[in-house]
């Protein structure tokens, strides 16, 4: 969108937001770099990166308010679960309408009359159209260019990259995210060592909860994992191309639809979007108020 909007095809938009975690890889920060200096910089659009902090490091500080990953729990009963998804409102959506309030001059707890709001662009292709939402807020009204003004797909989205040579544009989510596929484990892990350590290091730091409910008592009745086997993720068989996954990718080529499979292997296929994340798609039962298992 951003790279329409530059160039004409859609209308000039005043400003761009990135929401940052604080735990993105490194190409996704390089592409931003580039995307600021090569496409948004000459047409004058403005890239407004914004965080509500470290989502890394505040999981492993016990004096920090911790909103929860959804983590793959084991219980000790041997079901599995996951802990509740707090992280995209937290470290998306409130750092972007805090930035949004003060675009609007009426930073928070102003009152913003009801004439008052932004046009905000969310880039959501015609394969997601069901997650097409209106804001939950009146100074905020969702667009979705991608669908009523260019009718793309994501295959359309990526020719069009391809063609303005931005067809390496990385998928944005957190580097530790549990809705990695296996092959996002192991694009992290044979590309970039020194970040396949930092998720090894923060999963097995995670085993038991996030520092704060451990601090105060209130630890994880079970254990945590960033794999959804449920395993450590230095043991975890990312590598092993299972039956239901090979099938998965004869789905790539044509036969007939496994999702289970194919997102075991390539991760929940949304992207992390502040409005149409990954863990919208809820794959297995969540568990208990502040990622606590019961």
């Amino acid at each position: 969108m951003l790279a329409l909007s530059a160039e004409g095809t859609l209308p000039k938009v005043d400003y761009a937001i990135f929401a940052d975690t604080g735990w993105e890889p490194k190409a996704v920060y390089d592409h931003l770099d580039r995307l600021e200096q090569e496409i948004a910089g000459p047409a004058g659009i403005p890239i407004f990166r914004v965080s509500s902090g470290n989502i890394r490091a505040d999981a492993l500080n016990p004096d920090h308010r911790f909103a929860s990953m959804p983590l793959h729990i084991l219980n000790k009963d041997g079901k599995a679960g996951m802990t509740r998804r707090q992280c995209t409102g937290e470290y998306k959506i409130k750092p972007i309408k805090k930035k949004v309030r003060e675009l609007l001059g009426y930073p928070y707890p102003t009152r913003i009359p009801k004439d008052v709001f932004v046009e905000q662009w969310v880039g959501i292709s015609t394969d997601e159209f069901h997650r097409a939402k209106d804001a939950d807020v009146k100074y905020m009204r969702n667009r979705h260019p991608l669908i009523t003004d260019m009718n793309w797909s994501r295959s359309d989205c990526i020719r069009y990259l391809t063609s303005r040579g931005l067809a390496d544009t990385p998928k944005s989510s957190c580097l530790g995210c549990p809705f990695h596929g296996n092959a996002q484990w192991r694009h992290i892990r044979d590309t970039s060592p020194s970040e396949w350590t930092d998720v090894v290091e923060f999963d097995a730091a995670i085993r038991q909860g996030n520092a704060r409910a451990n601090a105060s008592g209130n630890q994880l009745l079970g254990q945590a994992f960033l794999h959804r086997s449920r395993v450590p993720l230095s043991d975890a068989p990312i590598d092993h191309v299972t039956a239901a996954e090979w099938a998965a990718r004869q789905h790539q080529l044509g036969d007939a639809e496994i999702p289970d499979a194919d997102a075991a292997e390539h991760g929940v296929a949304d992207g992390c979007s502040p409005w149409a994340c990954r863990g919208d798609t809820d794959q297995e039962p969540v568990q208990g108020d502040f990622g606590l298992a019961s």
